[in-house]
């Protein structure tokens, strides 16, 4: 049976509702990146898991007293419409940032840019997501905040939805995978405790800091090029090349002598 923590750790899925609460927060992360929607996805995946473990070995106990202490058991959601869920409030999220900054308006769009986090963010990776292709842009989902950045940076520099959204939606998907799959691997090894929860969400913390360190790496290398195009085209356009100077006056021609 599970211990204490356990069922407190499980008392925060313990309600249908909970699909809600995760879909809105990953909604209004991408406005607000400090909400713990990955932690939240995790966190039910995990009960979720562990519950249905409790279920298989309920149905495969002797007398049915197993049987019973599962049927007791408090609800967990499903892992797969939490994928659903997870997925599909990713993906809107990220439209809903892109058509905002696409159009230049909106107090939500405000108050994004005036975040300190998605500043930091701005300043660390520069403009290699606004202007990577769409492997950065799957990269990025596991940043922090460069979800924010990726969604934001292609509407405000005006990049066509086709080149963006459909990244955006396979982003989605593998991001709300990584997640749902940490959670239910943490489930069945470890059971529904703060153990269980805290593994898979230190290896999402873990995918996050090597996506913004790869991130990093491919801005600081995008600017290395950058300066290093800079001289050379300035030299053949002539920019920064001395003038020569003017060609000196013909001296006059002597004046014929007198008759």
């Amino acid at each position: 049976m599970l211990d204490g923590t356990g069922w407190s750790l499980a008392s925060l899925t313990a309600s249908p509702w909970i699909y809600a609460v995760v879909s809105t927060s990953i909604l209004l992360d991408v406005f607000l990146p400090v909400l713990p929607s990955g932690i939240l996805v995790v966190t039910a995946a995990t009960a979720s898991a562990s519950a249905s473990a409790v279920v298989s070995g309920g149905a495969a106990g002797v007398g049915g007293a197993s049987g019973a202490a599962a049927a007791q058991a408090p609800y967990a959601p499903d892992l797969l419409p939490l994928l659903l869920c997870a997925a599909a409030a990713s993906f809107l999220g990220d439209l809903a940032a892109y058509r905002l900054a696409r159009r230049g308006e909106g107090r939500i769009a405000r108050a994004a840019a005036r975040s300190r986090r998605l500043a930091t963010a701005r300043t660390r990776l520069g403009d290699a997501l606004a202007r990577g292709g769409g492997p950065l842009v799957v990269l990025a989902r596991f940043a922090p905040a460069g979800r924010s950045v990726v969604a934001f940076g292609a509407g405000a520099t005006g990049r066509p939805a086709r080149d963006f959204l459909p990244w955006s939606a396979l982003a989605a998907t593998v991001w709300a995978g990584y997640g749902v799959g940490l959670g239910r691997l943490g489930g069945h090894w470890l059971g529904a405790t703060w153990l269980g929860a805290c593994v898979p969400v230190l290896a999402l913390f873990l995918a996050g800091s090597l996506a913004a360190f790869t991130l990093r790496r491919t801005a600081k290398a995008r600017s290395a090029r950058s300066r290093a195009a800079g001289p050379g085209a300035g030299a053949g356009a002539g920019v920064g090349a001395p003038t020569p100077a003017p060609a000196p006056a013909p001296a006059p021609a002597p004046a014929a002598p007198a008759a």
